[in-house]
């Protein structure tokens, strides 16, 4: 009998984990007409208190996704043409109902899903991960500034 040693944490296990997850994701976005980015650009509007300067929205697509501005604002309009964002003021965008409902319905739709992908890791394992993946990230995104500077 062979057994297998869990791999370390390197950017191969990192990038098999983190596409078998938005995979499961983008199967349950295609099911309402939603793509990966656009639910990113949608989270970031469902979670602000009212109106957000539409530069932050696409700012933060651009950190989230490592977009450039150009393709962040494509995908606003996306959703401000689809009636899931609207344009309160000239330099903002808020959520509309429409957007709302969608997001928390996707939201719902993964929840479970998510709950069976991270059942039985103990919490402890969690936060050490957590902890790891979050100074990766960090590293690399100054690795990214700098190679952009």
């Amino acid at each position: 009998m062979t057994t297998t040693t869990p791999p370390l944490l390197n950017p191969r296990v990192i990038a098999l984990a983190h596409y078998a997850a938005r995979a499961v994701l983008e199967q349950v976005l295609a099911r309402h007409d939603l793509t990966f980015q656009q639910s990113v650009t949608l989270r970031l509007a469902a979670v602000a208190d009212g109106p957000v300067e539409r530069d932050d929205i696409v700012g933060g697509v651009v950190d989230s996704l490592k977009i450039d501005a150009a393709a962040a604002r494509s995908v606003v309009d996306e959703l401000i043409a689809a009636e899931l964002l609207a344009v309160p003021e000239t330099a903002q965008v808020r959520i509309t109902d429409a957007g709302r409902e969608l997001y928390d319905t996707t939201s719902a739709a993964t929840a479970p899903i998510t709950a069976r992908v991270y059942a039985g890791i103990p919490e402890a394992d969690l936060a050490v991960a957590g902890r790891v993946l979050t100074l990766i990230t960090e590293r690399a995104n100054a690795e990214l500034a700098d190679l952009n500077s």
